[in-house]
Order: C-alpha cells, then sequence, then structure tokens
C-alpha cells in the first residue's frame, strides 16, 4: 500500500464505480473545504490506502470485482477501523441493513439529498477523530502499565477488582502499609488523580 497524502488530514475516501457519480461526489464534498479522494473499485482503494490514514469510507454496494460489502469484511478482517457510509440504490435496501449490521455506521439512497449526505459524512470523520483519540489513549496507558513492576500491576488488577487493602494485604501476605505504598505507586505511574479513573485506564486498556 502506498505512503502518500497526510495521514492526520481526514479525506473522504470514494469508492464507486460509476464516473459521474464520483464526479458529482467529489465536486459537492470538496463544496465544504473537506478532502477527497476517489476510486474506481474497491481494488484501487485497497492499492492507496494504508491504516493510519483518517477519513471516512463513501462506499457503493455493487461493483465489478470486489463488491462494497466484501471491501467492508476486508476491513474488519485486517482490524482497519474507518468509518463506512454506504452508498445504494436499485432497491438495496436489504444489502445495506447487511452491511449496517457488519458495523457500517449510516447507509444512503440514491438519488440523496446533498444535505443529507454531507451531514452522514460530518458525522463519520467525528466518529473517526473519537475512534483515533482513542487509540492513542490505549496506546498512552499501554506504555504506563509497562513501567509497573510486577507487584504492582498485581496489585493494581485487585485494586480496580474492587479489593480492599487488607483483602489484598492477606492475599498478596505482606501488610496493609506495603499494599498502600504501592497502590500509591501504581497512582502516581499511570497519572490516575482517583480510583474512578484508575479503574476506567484498567478498563480501556483491556478492551
Amino acid at each position: 500500500m502506498k505512503q502518500n497524502g497526510n495521514a492526520a488530514e481526514p479525506t473522504v475516501f470514494v469508492v464507486d464505480d460509476d464516473e459521474a457519480m464520483r464526479d458529482s461526489l467529489r465536486w459537492l464534498i470538496e463544496s465544504v473545504g473537506l478532502r477527497v479522494e476517489c476510486h474506481d473499485s474497491a481494488e484501487s482503494f485497497l492499492e492507496s490506502y494504508y491504516p493510519g490514514r483518517s477519513g471516512c469510507l463513501l462506499l457503493d454496494v455493487r461493483m465489478p470485482g470486489m463488491s462494497g460489502l466484501e471491501l467492508q469484511e476486508y476491513l474488519q478482517q485486517h482490524e482497519i477501523d474507518i468509518p463506512v457510509i454506504i452508498i445504494t440504490g436499485h432497491g438495496d435496501v436489504p444489502m445495506s441493513v447487511r452491511a449496517m449490521k457488519k458495523g457500517a455506521i449510516d447507509f444512503i439512497e440514491k438519488p440523496f439529498n446533498d444535505e443529507l449526505l454531507l451531514d452522514a459524512i460530518r458525522n463519520a470523520l467525528a466518529v473517526n477523530e473519537k475512534q483515533r483519540e482513542k487509540r492513542a489513549l490505549r496506546a498512552e496507558l499501554a506504555a504506563r502499565v509497562a513501567t509497573l513492576t510486577p507487584r504492582e500491576h498485581q496489585v493494581m488488577e485487585m485494586v480496580t477488582a474492587g479489593r480492599s487493602n487488607k483483602e489484598i494485604a492477606a492475599e498478596l501476605g505482606v501488610s496493609a502499609k506495603t499494599v498502600e505504598a504501592h497502590r500509591a505507586k501504581v497512582m502516581d505511574k499511570m497519572q490516575a488523580g482517583s480510583l474512578a479513573e484508575l479503574v476506567r485506564m484498567s478498563m480501556l486498556v483491556r478492551e
């Protein structure tokens, strides 16, 4: 897969084998200041896309070669997390429902209302931004967890499971004071301001 363009700049990836539709979508999306990249097939999109590029995917369900649903399944199998909006026509609503069940966030029927489509795109870009923020936070938390000693990690697991210092001390065969010291180190290294925050961090790292 090629690496071109700015990965941080959101791009609306249009994948549709209909040239007139691609041109129309490019004009509409660029008219509101968004970046667009058009492809005439799923294969063409996969050649130029690489994980990490931000944006959303505007995908026609019926195309020669790899269909829209097959592309969506490919992205899922390869854990490529990009919001998908399905463009559908020719009475393909059942197919669109299948796509939604497989994780597409919206489907738009042709002929579509321009504002409705733009709203769907803005929503998909917002979803992608949240996904990227969550991934970055998870990576940061994993790096913090890596700084814990094995015993501190053990204490963190038990604390976030709702165990009291007294229970942890009894299980580990140490004093409650020692547990308190480990717990303070965990809070410091994880940069957690409260037990509730530490629990949320622990849940996010496990996701």
